[in-house]
């Protein structure tokens, strides 16, 4: 099989690559996705009901990594979910929209990533983007991705907000107008009270083209090279092993995760490791799976006096009225509301980022607790520890060892010590009186900072962001891997347009900003080839 372009992984950068590729009629395109369909059953309603987020972890529709043990977390390996369907994580993330700071992006300018800071990636999210409340100077409209205000917010969200403005903190109603700091309301990617993820937003409009070929669950294995360039990929589909070839490039847009370990398989990354793996070495590239990078929080949980958590959703009441309106709880994201907090007053960006929900939601779920309550979570986003990701295996089928060395800078921890503290000063408010029942987590008894930081080892989670292990940056900079415009450093006809290329990490959600590259790099490969 021959086209012109190969596209590997149908996740947020790589749905938006192929869509925009496929524009062009006068190119073939292939997108390969190792998992499934996103609208077959028995995922299709997990998938498309947004209260259903949490359903789809540990599923056939996810990856579902873990970490090596966390010498900062106690020993624990940490979960780290994955979509492995079309859509990727937008397919079973929490749908909160983020861009990150506009200062995030400056500083990858100022540190020789020219052509990326704020005023030139605006553009893109402008253009990516439906506000439903209408185009501004800091929104689009018209785009394929629908951003809308919740349809039902819960009871216990607003009294979040409420309890947060009541500490002293201001209302912020558009976390991505430039200024990010205080609390609100988040704005979510849906639509109708639906999911609107990569695969909705960008591939399903552009599945009818002649020239856009979507073939699901087809794990790529190897990457081909001829030389120092990308020729194509091999990949196993039904059982059988195939490969393509392309014409023009290959772009990989498989996420911080597999997007490295590919590299690896083929022979491309640090030659140490390879030799270790008998793998034949095609680019000695030391940063491929170095600099990896994530988000951190822990939970404030309350039991609640009302009946009012997300327990409800199985009611029959709500499910019909969802059937029916596209309405009530089952529109939920579960992580409803939230703001952002400087740790330091001078620092040009927040720190510290809330997610709350109207449920309990303690390691990643999987730590029950009865009846109905809520959770604030604690964030940090102004990570400083970095890990690394290696290959256990040159087995394509074995999981990489994931090492985000949690808690290794230990100014982390005491950024998460600030913001448990500060979250349970929020849930004190007043806001809260008609709902607070007992503190089911961290509990009574933990109080001290020695406590607390005990506290945060046992229940501290990534909030799966990973970036980093494929970074942009100079041919100066060691661990770099890929030039400005997204290109492999030293090879041909390949670049990465996914998470992994983020030389520091955003200070916020992920996956608006994974779309926005993958806009990028279809304008990159459109102009290389016009």
């Amino acid at each position: 099989m021959q086209v012109d372009y190969l596209i590997i992984g149908a996740g947020s950068a790589g749905c938006a690559v192929a869509s925009r590729l496929s524009e062009d009629a006068a190119v073939t395109v292939l997108l390969l996705e190792a998992g499934g369909r996103d609208d077959s059953n028995p995922l299709a309603d997990i998938v498309r009901i947004p209260a259903h987020y949490g359903d789809l972890f540990q599923t056939k529709g996810d990856w579902n990594y873990q970490t090596v043990p966390q010498a900062g977390l106690a020993g624990r390996r940490e979960y780290i979910p994955r979509g492995k369907l079309l859509g990727g994580s937008s397919s079973m993330n929490a749908m909160v929209y983020q861009r990150g700071h506009p200062s995030d992006y400056d500083g990858w300018a100022r540190a020789g990533n020219a052509g990326w800071a704020y005023a030139d990636v605006l553009p893109y999210f402008l253009r990516m983007q439906h506000q439903e409340r209408g185009a501004t100077p800091h929104h689009g409209s018209g785009g394929p991705l629908n951003v809308a205000d919740l349809r039902d917010p819960n009871p216990l969200s607003q009294a979040f907000v409420a309890a947060a403005l009541e500490c002293g903190f201001r209302h912020n109603r558009d976390f991505n107008a430039g200024e990010q700091e205080g609390f609100g309301l988040y704005q979510v990617t849906q639509k109708d009270g639906e999911r609107c993820s990569a695969a909705v937003a960008y591939l399903r409009p552009a599945r009818g083209r002649a020239n856009l070929t979507v073939q699901s669950d087809a794990l790529v294995t190897r990457l081909l090279f001829e030389g120092r360039r990308c020729v194509g990929a091999e990949y196993r589909r039904g059982g059988e092993r195939q490969e393509v070839r392309v014409h023009r490039e290959v772009v990989l847009c498989g996420g911080a995760i597999n997007s490295p370990q590919l590299l690896l398989l083929s022979g491309v990354g640090p030659a140490a490791e390879l030799v270790e793996h008998g793998i034949p070495l095609v680019r000695d590239v030391p940063g491929v799976g170095q600099n990896l990078m994530d988000h951190l929080h822990a939970p404030i949980a309350h039991h609640c006096t009302q009946p009012l958590s997300l327990l409800n959703k199985e009611l029959p009441e709500e499910r019909a009225r969802y059937a029916a309106e596209r309405r009530g709880i089952l529109t939920s994201n579960h992580g409803e509301a939230g703001g952002f907090v400087r740790i330091n007053p001078a620092a040009p960006a927040p720190e510290v980022q809330f997610h709350f929900g109207p449920d309990f939601f303690v390691l990643h779920g999987f730590h029950p607790i009865e009846g109905h309550g809520y959770t604030i979570l604690a964030g940090l986003v102004g990570t400083r520890s970095r890990g690394a990701l290696r290959l256990q295996s040159a087995d394509p089928l074995a999981p990489p060892a994931i090492d985000p060395a949690i808690f290794a800078d230990e100014r982390d921890l005491e950024g998460m010590l600030f913001a448990l503290r500060l979250g349970r000063k929020i849930a004190a408010a007043p806001a809260f009186a008609p709902y607070r029942g007992p503190e089911a987590l961290p509990g009574p008894a933990v109080q001290t900072d020695a406590e607390l930081r005990d506290y945060l080892r046992q229940y501290t989670t990534t909030i799966y962001h990973p970036v980093g292990t494929c970074k942009m940056g100079a041919t100066s900079d060691r661990l770099a891997v890929l030039d400005t415009q997204l290109r492999v450093h030293g090879l041909e006809g390949l670049r990465v347009a996914d998470a992994s290329m983020m030389p520091t990490m955003i200070n916020a959600n992920t996956n608006a900003p994974c779309m926005m590259i993958g806009e990028r790099a279809a304008d990159f490969i459109h102009e290389d080839h016009s």
